[in-house]
């Protein structure tokens, strides 16, 4: 969001999702003024500004998310911005108090000197009264992802898969060879392996998506099995696509083996490791730093799909897809 006239073509590209996706004229409209919002407040007060437009399927519904990230300055009075009236900038100060009201679900995180991150939620589907279905009232697990593509690409080499029970969830992070339509179509092969059986295993799943990419270029893929009864997780993968089991004292990794499925896949070994209650499951592509750090835990409290949009704001290698999943218990 470098320039003013992005403001436009961002709001174009939400209604286009509005209307592929099925969203009703009301929420449509809703969705094109926190669009317009969101990219003035990032042309006007911020560095290195951009915003991520996605849906998704939740349940047998949709949502669309919208993600501003910004390079600073920060805010150095984060309630006060949340106002109406207030503006820093001589404007009418309507714009983040007006994205807050609108959205079904909206989260923010601030850090002065660094910059921003705010997200904005629409459900597609309501409840006789009009109540948004969130994710909470269909699952077990809150689910948060943000898949982008390398720099000059228009498809994403990655691609994540989530199936929910009431026991817990199977999911799969898959990172086809290099990047564009050649990766994404290796991605894809392999989410469709999953999707045939995602009660399997996580080792059948891999071995599943080994036989299935035997046409394609490969992947590096990584499936989970969470389970909520008995406070396990249950990992395997081949290749660079990591995990994190990460709460708030401790920090434990998810290691896939060597391997390339579709290419060369030893035999598949499971890893198991207990799932704290509050622990957040974090699986990434090799488009994201391994190092990475949250080094304030506090962070872990936020949406997941803030969470995963903050670590690729903060830790992309910039030259490569990058996908972050996160997923963590549902509250009550």
């Amino acid at each position: 969001m470098d320039d003013a006239s992005r403001v436009g073509q961002a709001r174009r590209l939400a209604a286009d999702l509005c209307t592929r996706l099925a969203f009703d004229s009301s929420l449509a409209g809703r969705i094109a003024v926190v669009a317009n919002e969101l990219c003035n407040n990032l042309v006007r007060h911020a560095v290195g500004g951009r915003l991520f437009i996605g849906g998704r399927a939740v349940g047998d519904g949709m949502l669309i998310e919208l993600i501003s990230v910004d390079n600073g300055p920060g805010m150095r009075d984060l309630q006060a911005c949340l106002r109406d009236g207030y503006s820093s900038a001589g404007s009418a100060g309507q714009g983040l108090g007006a994205v807050q009201r609108m959205a079904d679900d909206f989260d923010i995180v601030s850090c002065l000197g660094q910059g921003s991150v705010i997200l904005a939620r629409f459900y597609r589907d309501r409840e006789p009264g009009g109540r948004p279905v969130r994710e909470a009232q269909v699952h077990g697990c809150l689910v948060g992802a943000v898949c982008l593509a390398a720099p000059g690409e228009q498809v994403s080499g990655d691609g994540w898969g989530v199936a929910q029970h009431d026991g817990g969830a199977e999911v799969m992070l898959a990172d086809g060879l290099g990047h564009g339509p050649l990766a994404a179509d290796a991605a894809q092969a392999a989410l469709a392996a999953f999707a045939e059986k995602p009660d399997s295993s996580p080792s059948q799943i891999l071995e599943r998506a080994h036989a299935a990419l035997r046409t394609t270029r490969g992947a590096a893929v990584s499936a989970a099995r969470l389970d909520l009864r008995a406070n396990q997780i249950h990992f395997a993968g081949a290749g660079n696509v990591m995990g994190r089991v990460i709460t708030g004292t401790a920090d434990r990794t998810l290691l896939p083996q060597h391997g390339t499925a579709g290419i060369q896949v030893h035999t598949v070994q499971e890893q198991v490791m207990e799932w704290p209650a509050h622990a957040l499951v974090i699986l990434f592509s090799d488009g994201v730093q391994s190092r990475w750090q949250l080094d304030d835990a506090s962070l872990l409290r936020h949406d997941p799909t803030l969470i995963a949009a903050f670590i690729v704001w903060k830790f992309s290698r910039g030259r490569d897809d990058a996908t972050v999943l996160v997923i963590r218990r549902a509250e009550g």
